[in-house]
């Protein structure tokens, strides 16, 4: 991925736009935020963050049940030119025994949406994740109400 298409990892409430990318701002706080190459279509877009995100849906983390995506690991999506996505997620505890495999997961379910050309994660804890990430849906499933 072209340097100038990343920053350097901040808060994914303030991140700002990788340079040479158009942003898709989240909704909510347990939304990542999503940045396309410019040559990417509003329509691929749309397309791309639908599928990735049903994709992130399946994976799971073995001791809590409940997906990666509505647990709020997920901080960012970036697509590039080639249609390769560099994903920043974290996980509930630094110590987490199943990092390799949550990220070997991510890889396999993001890398079969249809155009995407190949997948990079990026582990990163800052800012801690915390339950204030997690939707509605991770929070009624895990009786946190």
């Amino acid at each position: 991925m072209p340097e100038d298409m990343i920053t350097e990892a901040q808060s994914p409430a303030v991140q700002p736009a990788p340079a040479g990318t158009a942003a898709i701002e989240p909704t909510s706080p347990n939304e990542p935020q999503w940045f396309f190459a410019p040559a990417i279509t509003p329509e691929e877009r749309a397309r791309l963050t639908e599928e990735t995100v049903a994709a992130l849906k399946t994976v799971y983390d073995p001791e809590i049940p409940c997906d990666i995506y509505e647990l709020g690991l997920i901080y960012c999506a970036v697509f590039d030119d080639s249609r390769k996505v560099l994903i920043d997620m974290t996980l509930t505890a630094p110590g987490c025994p199943v990092a390799g495999e949550l990220i070997q997961s991510v890889e396999s379910a993001v890398g079969a949406v249809g155009g995407v050309s190949s997948v990079e994660v990026n582990m990163v804890f800052d800012p801690p994740w915390d339950q204030s990430r997690m939707s509605t849906q991770a929070r009624i499933a895990l009786d946190f109400y």
